[in-house]
């Protein structure tokens, strides 16, 4: 996992993997903004409930949802909106570093998504600390926020992770 070349073919050409960041590039106060966004579709939304055993009949029942003011159509399962928003993150700021999830917190949807919303993500540094118990690992504080096409604030929430240090065979 050095990022140089760890295929076993050896070549003259320089080789990057794609990674997250190491806990010291890590800067509280820094906005990443995630691209591509992601298109929900109505596949999207239906698997995603079914597979978590959620039966509201907002996400699955059109007549019902159309029906129902305020909105009068389905809602996107607000869980699979925060899934996707934290998944969003994931190849520019964790993919291989990080050790696990260690909280979310204050977690809000301010609007609804809807089948074909697209989902854009940015997150906030908000905090670093060194881990107390786990040397080589330290703690980052995410706060992640979830807009749609029209720029409208869809979800928010705030994660604490473990991310590993860059080793000497990193670097």
């Amino acid at each position: 996992m050095s990022g140089v070349n760890d295929s076993a073919e050896v070549t003259d050409k320089k080789v990057i993997t794609q990674r997250g960041l190491w806990f010291e590039e890590f800067e509280p106060g820094v906005v990443y903004q995630h691209r591509p966004g992601r298109t929900i579709t109505e596949a999207d939304n239906v698997l995603f409930t079914t597979l978590t055993m959620n039966t509201q009949a907002l996400h699955l029942d059109a007549a019902f949802a159309d029906a129902l003011p305020p909105f009068n159509q389905r809602l996107v399962n607000s869980m699979f909106t925060l899934s996707t928003l934290v998944g969003l993150s994931v190849a520019q700021l964790t993919q291989g570093t990080i050790v696990g999830n260690l909280g979310f917190g204050e977690v809000a949807f301010p609007k609804p998504l809807f089948h074909g919303d697209t989902l854009y993500a940015e997150t906030e540094v908000t905090d670093k600390r060194e881990s107390k118990s786990r040397p080589g690992e330290g703690i980052v504080t995410f706060a992640h926020t979830g807009r749609n096409q029209h720029g409208d604030i869809v979800a928010t929430a705030s994660r604490k992770t473990m991310v590993r240090k860059r080793s000497e065979e990193d670097a």
